[in-house]
């Protein structure tokens, strides 16, 4: 007979298998279920994605007063309105509504009128039930107008994962929320009449304000799409280089890992900043930026997440075990408010060494684009040099069936011990499994970014043994 202990533990598992299986559960009292993930990376495409928009709707959420003198998050404006949707279809789409109030006010009720406050942005991923993902971009300000006053969201929801761009956007939509409300929408609709533009290709889009007359504004994605949700700056202020190699370690095993911050767009900055250190993988587990604090349960979870608290959830959490909690507030100088105790040992020494030395080479005042291919160098590499022979091991036949894996034979053909045994734990990860399941799949090599990368390393390689003979 099971103890009561060991019945919380289960009980506490299958609610949380039932958590992470779709986004859009029931939101009722007992539960709020909601699931989060990393976005996928664009594919490369013509200059403009035909049948797609920048987005597919904004939502204004306030925060409306209750009786009880708490406040609750409200939708008071969405653009553009959905018609002629079934009874399911509204269904769900209420659902996914109600939970992005969550997101835009993960506080919950306890707010008071304010005269000043500063605007943030901040992004969050929704999983569908069918798999796809859609990304929220939040915009919280104080609206226009005397005394004081809750603030309110602008949530901007896209396919298109990219927050410098949506970034740029809501600078717009705030410029002109402090004029009229009235400016914000045709801005949105001939933001939603552009072409979507492909990676490294802009779009111009007209909008006309009163006494300044119509002005042409430029939004441009990355050509890296892989890192275009991305902004290192915040990472990189938040912690030290030895610091966030712990981070990364961490990450790449596939652990519980809790970050927590004040401000929301710096957690969701350095979540998503975080995730992205893992290219060519991708995190497969529990992904939520900004967890609401009705959801705060969440980290009881067994299984591997990557979570964004608020520190002033801090001491729900601190009974938990097993546990990475990393401080990202300004001015703490313990980063690290809980550990494993192994994080300095996980990765090879020597590869520890090289991607200090390649972070080292940082400029203090580097653009998000220097960031991002200072970034690029430092941990792909990591990749290449510890698994980048995979495509050498994958056996197949030739008759057009799945290749196999041949993960005993892989992992001993490394020659350095040390890399080795890192590649061996590594190797039992969930990201490392369902990476070497697509090239399984795969009738032939890719011609992918990270294959590129492992030819001209391979290519070097060659070269320096040449030399020595």
């Amino acid at each position: 007979m099971k103890s009561s202990e060991n019945d919380g533990v289960d009980n506490i598992s299958k609610r949380f298998s039932t958590l992470f299986s779709s986004f859009r559960g029931k939101l009722t009292k007992e539960s709020e279920y909601l699931q989060l993930s990393v976005s996928s990376t664009e594919p490369r495409e013509p200059r403009y994605a035909s049948g797609q928009f920048f987005f597919e709707y904004l939502v204004v959420v306030t925060l409306q007063k209750k009786n009880d003198g708490g406040y609750e998050p409200q939708i008071i404006y969405q653009f553009p309105k959905r018609d002629g949707m079934v009874r399911f279809q509204k269904e769900e789409e209420e659902k996914t509504l109600k939970a992005i109030t969550l997101f835009c006010f993960p506080e919950g009720i306890s707010w008071a009128p304010l005269t000043e406050y500063r605007s943030e942005t901040f992004s969050f991923v929704l999983t569908e039930i069918d798999g796809s993902r859609r990304n929220g971009y939040c915009r919280r300000l104080l609206p226009h107008g005397k005394g004081a006053r809750p603030p309110e969201a602008y949530c901007i929801i896209s396919k298109l994962a990219c927050f410098g761009l949506f970034s740029k956007i809501f600078d717009e939509v705030e410029k002109r929320s402090q004029i009229s409300k009235a400016m914000i929408y045709p801005f949105m609709q001939s933001l939603r009449e552009a072409p979507f533009p492909a990676p490294g290709n802009t779009v111009k889009v007209k909008s006309f304000i009163p006494e300044s007359g119509t002005e042409i504004i430029e939004l441009t994605r990355p050509l890296d799409s892989w890192l275009e949700h991305v902004d290192f700056r915040t990472l990189f202020s938040c912690l030290k280089d030895e610091e966030l190699l712990q981070v990364f370690a961490s990450t790449v095993l596939e652990r519980r890992i809790v970050f927590i911050a004040e401000e929301l767009s710096t957690l969701s900055q350095c979540l998503h900043a975080v995730a992205a250190l893992l290219y060519p993988f991708t995190w497969q587990h529990t992904f939520i930026s900004i967890v609401p604090e009705i959801l705060i349960d969440v980290t009881m979870a067994p299984t591997p997440y990557l979570l964004g608290v608020q520190k002033r959830l801090l001491d729900q959490i601190m009974d938990q075990s097993d546990l990475l909690i990393v401080d990202l507030s300004e001015g703490t100088s313990k980063k690290f408010i809980m550990t494993i105790g192994d994080e300095k040992n996980i990765l090879p020494p020597k590869l520890q060494e090289e991607i200090l030395q390649a972070l080292s080479m940082r400029k203090e005042n580097s653009t998000p684009e220097e960031l991002n291919r200072l970034v690029s160098d430092a941990f792909l590499p990591f990749f290449v040099k510890t698994v980048g022979h995979f495509a050498s091991y994958v056996k197949r036949n030739g008759n057009g069936q799945p290749g196999v894996f041949q993960k005993r034979n892989f992992y001993k053909a490394i020659e350095s011990k040390s890399t080795r045994k890192f590649v061996k734990r590594f190797i039992q990860t969930q990201m490392f499994d369902l990476f070497i399941q697509d090239v399984e799949q795969q009738q032939a090599s890719q011609d992918g970014f990270f294959q590129k990368k492992i030819a001209e390393y391979q290519e070097k390689k060659k070269k320096e043994k040449s030399r020595k003979q």
